[in-house]
């Protein structure tokens, strides 16, 4: 097995050195943002913020007992994976940041203002799709489309077999091509 490039930072980091601390959360605070901020969604880059922060809090306080079992980067996404899942939970019970009017401001590269009405239109579907479909179908699709993380990745992430993380990717796809066809949108 590779040895993973940062062994020697959690090595240094573990015996105090700060800067080996900082240069592990300069290589992975960009990612743990985007894992956070693609569980959450849309309108709660404030929380995905909070999330990345208390993660590497979390991290720094918890490397000591770092078994190294697998990479420490999928260690701080599996962290970061979970904390945002817990605080997506408690954000349902809160009003959300921004409204629908946000997705009608995304700009688009459609010529027209019915053409980029007829997008927003479809982007809300989609996005309200997918929030029906299971948290792990959910994390999945993110993961695989959003970050472009490999299956290898998001098997270890969400701590499954590769082969069922496929099985979620198609199964979840299935599912939102049939919501879509049945709200009126068809592949494109």
């Amino acid at each position: 097995m590779l040895e993973d490039p940062d062994d020697g930072l959690v090595a240094r980091a573990r015996a105090g050195d700060d800067d080996a601390f900082a240069e592990l959360f300069r290589r992975h605070s960009d990612r743990v943002f985007r894992l956070a901020l693609s569980i959450l969604g849309r309108g709660y880059e404030g929380d995905a913020e909070d999330v990345a922060q208390e993660v590497f809090m979390k991290v720094h306080r918890t490397l000591p007992s770092f078994r190294g079992d697998s990479k420490v980067g999928s260690w701080i996404y599996r962290i970061t994976f979970n904390h945002a899942v817990n605080t997506k939970a408690r954000a349902r019970f809160r009003k959300p940041h921004v409204d629908e009017s946000v997705l009608s401001d995304v700009a688009t590269s459609d010529p027209g203002p019915d053409a980029s009405l007829a997008t927003a239109r479809r982007d809300r579907a989609v996005a309200a799709c997918v929030a029906t479909l299971p948290e792990v179908y959910q994390s999945a699709l993110r993961l695989y489309y959003w970050m472009g993380a490999s299956v290898a990745e998001i098997a270890d992430v969400l701590e499954l077999p590769e082969n069922t993380v496929k099985s979620y990717l198609h199964r979840s796809r299935q599912l939102l091509d049939a919501m879509l066809k049945e709200k009126g949108y068809s592949h494109a």
